[in-house]
């Protein structure tokens, strides 16, 4: 029972960090101007920390099966994607378009995997689109469209993430920190990808005497984010089952929606709060049990 308590409060408290998130990567960029490097920086970082557990657990993940580790660079790859969205677009609107995963993990165990989907995530997918499109609608008007390129990127995370996602329950047997080494990795490769797509500098510029700031909060964020924060929720995941893991992560909805309100000044009105709570309501549903099957969410093996 404590490990179970022990495990829930870890997840809110992965979710209550990660929305904020946004706050201390806006505050790299601002002294170093370096938009995409950014994340790079914070993802080596983090990488750093973790490559003694990664040398540690190297005959494990040698034995590892091919699939599980490239699921878990694959969620690395979508967290990237994720981060560089905060940079470039509304935080709230990227939060929300990251957590349409209940709708692609739907799609994904019904007509990739071929698993039973329960009518009530059918309805998720109904209440996910809805809400988002009120999101949308509230933050730029006309068609329900994303329109940034943080728009494109919070999308593109959240629909990554859920097929990683479910190779990571799938597959992966490793430990938590080794696992979240591979993680940290494949983010890496793909931080390095956008930030030569992406990066309107051919490196970072630090402003002027902040060289010292920068790398502080580099190696705050790598450390406590991305290295010790996904390790504990990689930990906490195996001791919860999936539907109860995804309840407690929305935290991370309403925390980086409200700080974003308060602390950037971002409008958050009332067609988006309405959107918002659909979208959350939509990943309330998509973990919910199937009682003719005993299956406990979308992630679930069959059988």
């Amino acid at each position: 029972m404590r490990v179970a308590s022990l495990a829930a409060a870890a997840v809110v408290g992965v979710g209550t960090l990660w929305g904020v998130y946004w706050v201390p990567l806006r505050q790299l960029d601002a002294v170093a101007a370096a938009g995409p490097w950014a994340t790079l920086a914070v993802v080596l970082a983090g990488c750093l920390v973790l490559t003694p557990f990664g040398w540690a657990g190297r005959a494990r993940l040698q034995a590892a099966n091919n699939r599980a580790l490239l699921s878990v660079a694959l969620g690395g790859a979508s967290f990237v994607l994720y981060s560089n969205g905060l940079l470039y677009g509304q935080v709230a609107v990227v939060i929300l378009l990251f957590y349409l995963t209940p709708i692609w993990s739907t799609l994904i165990a019904r007509f990739w995997l071929r698993w039973p989907v329960s009518w009530w995530r059918y309805a998720a997918i109904g209440l996910g689109l809805a809400g988002i499109a009120l999101v949308l609608r509230g933050d730029h008007g006309g068609l329900p469209l994303p329109r940034t390129l943080g728009d494109w990127l919070g999308l593109a995370s959240g629909l990554l993430w859920a097929v990683a996602a479910t190779g990571i329950h799938v597959h992966v047997r490793t430990r938590p920190a080794e696992t979240n080494f591979v993680f940290c990795a494949g983010a890496a490769a793909m931080a390095l990808l956008l930030a030569l797509l992406l990066g309107d500098e051919p490196e970072p510029r630090v402003a002027g005497g902040q060289y010292t700031t920068a790398l502080l909060w580099t190696v705050l964020i790598g450390g406590v984010w991305w290295a010790a924060s996904l390790t504990a929720f990689m930990w906490a995941s195996r001791e919860m089952e999936p539907p109860r893991v995804g309840i407690l992560l929305m935290s991370e909805v309403i925390v980086g929606a409200v700080s974003a309100a308060l602390f950037a000044g971002e409008p958050f009105g009332v067609t988006m709060t309405v959107g918002a709570m659909l979208v959350v309501g939509a990943g309330v549903l998509e973990t919910m049990p199937d009682r003719r099957e005993g299956r406990g969410g979308a992630y679930d093996t069959p059988g």
